[in-house]
C-alpha cells in the first residue's frame, strides 16, 4: 500500500487539474526513493516505474494502460 504523502500530493495535482501522468509521477518519485533507501529488491529504474503506476492504479489515478496490443497497432499506423 502507498504511503499517505504521494496519494494526498497525487490528489492536490488532480485538483489543481494537473495531468493523470503528473499525479501518478508522485508515485514513481516514492519508488525511486524506496529504490535508493534499499527497502525492495528493485534493481532499475524500469521496475521502479513499473510498481509506482501499479500504486498509482490502484490508488485510483486513471493511467493510460499500455499494453501490446496498442503498441502493435501504432506501429502498423505509424508505417503505414
Amino acid at each position: 500500500m502507498p504511503e499517505e504523502e504521494p496519494i494526498e500530493r497525487a490528489r492536490e495535482d488532480e485538483r489543481e487539474g494537473k495531468s493523470p501522468s503528473t499525479q501518478a509521477g508522485e508515485f514513481v518519485r516514492e519508488e525511486m526513493e524506496h529504490i535508493r533507501e534499499g527497502q525492495h529488491g528493485a534493481r532499475s529504474p524500469e521496475q521502479a516505474i513499473a510498481i509506482g503506476l501499479s500504486k498509482a492504479r490502484r490508488a485510483g489515478v486513471s493511467c493510460r494502460l499500455q499494453n501490446a496490443a496498442n503498441k502493435e497497432q501504432s506501429a502498423r499506423q505509424s508505417v503505414i
